[in-house]
């Protein structure tokens, strides 16, 4: 039996950024807090828990040691914040270090001069996700959220305003240019970039391939991640048997003698050292 890892699986440039942000703070010996988890995996925040490492879980939490002169250091994750949120770091005792992935800061300039320009901006993601948080708080007119291609046929700009469409960066890829031909068949003028990162889209691609040709798909990630999820979706499609796995404890296999081939990948906020401890598992029982 084969076990393949996915081309493109594991840490993507952002995270790995924001995670070795955290860790040169640490290595400083200063008190660190992170607004919001720094990425959306259980196992990586609770290993910087033990190192020290505080968890800011909104303003108000902000606002609270601001006002109590708590010094120390606030580090902005790679989804990044509003723009009111970021302007309240650093008012006080507390440093702020911004370690929002630079894709995801592209999207905040792209926004901010189209709402300056009188555009309407769209953009194409989760509601929930604090990515898309972030980039509605970088907004100065109207901005809708969009989801799915429903929503999209239902969309009406505020008086047929110009639009200018982004995309959360860890979106579906297919189904955000399914959304951008529905935009463009209701005619809408204005500007459409497609923002999701390289990253996404090649491991997208490569777990897609992969899960094709395998029998069985084991796609490791936090359960809050997006993009996981999304990997799981794109896997659950080719490949009937399809696992979403955080940890090698929730990984319950039981493999017919006729598998041969094993596929693994990984979101963007899985540390190698988790995937190679799948991988080995895999390997030697089975």
């Amino acid at each position: 039996m084969e076990v393949r890892l996915a081309e493109c699986a594991g840490f993507c440039f952002g995270v790995k950024r924001a995670i070795d942000t955290v860790h040169e703070q640490i290595e400083k010996g200063k008190t660190i807090y992170t607004y919001g988890p720094i990425v959306h995996n259980e196992e990586v925040v609770r290993e910087l828990e033990e190192k020290g490492v505080g968890v800011l879980d909104n303003k108000e939490e902000l606002q609270k040691l601001e006002k109590a002169g708590q010094a120390g250091t606030v580090i902005i994750r790679a989804h990044g914040v509003p723009k009111d949120t970021q302007e309240l770091m650093g008012q006080g005792n507390l440093e702020c270090i911004d370690a929002t992935c630079p894709f995801v800061k592209r999207i905040h300039k792209i926004v901010d001069k189209a709402g300056r320009d009188g555009q309407h901006v769209v953009i194409v993601g989760s509601p929930v996700h604090p990515e898309v948080e972030g980039i509605k708080g970088w907004c100065n007119g109207p901005v809708t959220v969009i989801e799915s291609e429903e929503e999209a046929q239902n969309f009406v700009s505020e008086e047929r305003k110009e639009v200018c469409l982004v995309s959360q960066t860890t979106f579906n890829y297919n189904k955000f240019q399914s959304i951008v031909e529905i935009f463009e068949k209701k005619g809408y003028n204005g500007n459409i970039v497609n923002t999701i990162c390289n990253a996404t889209e090649e491991r997208q691609r490569s777990a897609q391939a992969l899960a094709a040709e395998a029998d069985v798909m084991i796609v490791i990630g936090g359960k809050h991640s997006s993009n996981s999820r999304k990997l799981y979706e794109i896997c659950s499609r080719e490949c009937a048997h399809t696992y979403f796995i955080q940890t090698l404890d929730d990984l319950h296999l039981e493999l017919p003698k006729a598998v041969r081939l094993v596929g693994i990948t990984a979101g963007a906020s899985t540390p190698n050292n988790l995937i190679e401890e799948v991988q080995n598992y895999v390997r030697i029982n089975f």
